[in-house]
């Protein structure tokens, strides 16, 4: 177990199944303090196997400590930690520290180097694949998940109805230029018939 969270050897299904709206994603990757990285809402699954990345630009540390480290760690945070994690965005000061970040709660990642938020509903631990640039200033920061947690309460029974888990635990998704939104209904998507991924 870590935190509240059961383990999975990881399924594609529990990102899938977890209702993650990875708009909101919190990557973090080792470092000499509390390894916090920031929020990231350019951060996704990539493919149907088992890749997630999100865009950073080198001047974040999340960049570098990802490329030292080979690895990072992703947690989505619930709407009531929406406080915490955007504040861990705030800058350092001259000395390098960060005194934001030991307001929020964290657990070391069992399979690569760094933190998870503690009752994050989703988390992941990524392995280093690449680095993708020239996106202007920003990298594709690619990792292939290796391990992953959910929340019993953010995965969602397949058979039955979506709403039903999102009231339990609602994902929270960015909406640009500084919104956010607990998502807690949902409408089925009008897929044409035979649509295949």
């Amino acid at each position: 177990m870590v935190g509240k969270f059961r383990i999975n050897t990881f399924d594609r299904g529990v990102i899938t199944r977890s209702m993650a709206s990875a708009r909101t994603a919190k990557p973090s990757s080792a470092r000499h303090e509390t390894g916090t990285g920031t929020p990231k809402h350019m951060a996704m699954p990539l493919g149907w196997q088992n890749y997630f990345g999100f865009v950073c630009t080198p001047r974040h540390a999340t960049y570098t400590n990802a490329q030292r480290e080979q690895a990072f760690t992703v947690s989505f945070p619930t709407a009531t930690q929406l406080v915490e994690t955007s504040l861990t965005a705030s800058p350092r000061f001259v000395d390098g520290s960060k005194p934001a970040t030991s307001i929020l709660s964290v657990v070391p990642a069992r399979h690569v180097a760094g933190p998870l938020v503690e009752g994050a509903y989703l988390q992941l631990e990524c392995e280093l694949d690449r680095v993708i640039e020239g996106f202007g200033e920003n990298g594709l920061i690619v990792g292939r998940i290796v391990a992953a947690y959910a929340a019993p309460d953010a995965l969602r029974d397949l058979e039955n109805e979506a709403d039903a888990s999102l009231r339990a635990m609602p994902p929270i998704a960015y909406i640009h230029p500084d919104r956010f939104i607990a998502v807690t209904e949902t409408l089925s998507f009008p897929f044409p018939e035979q649509m295949r991924r």
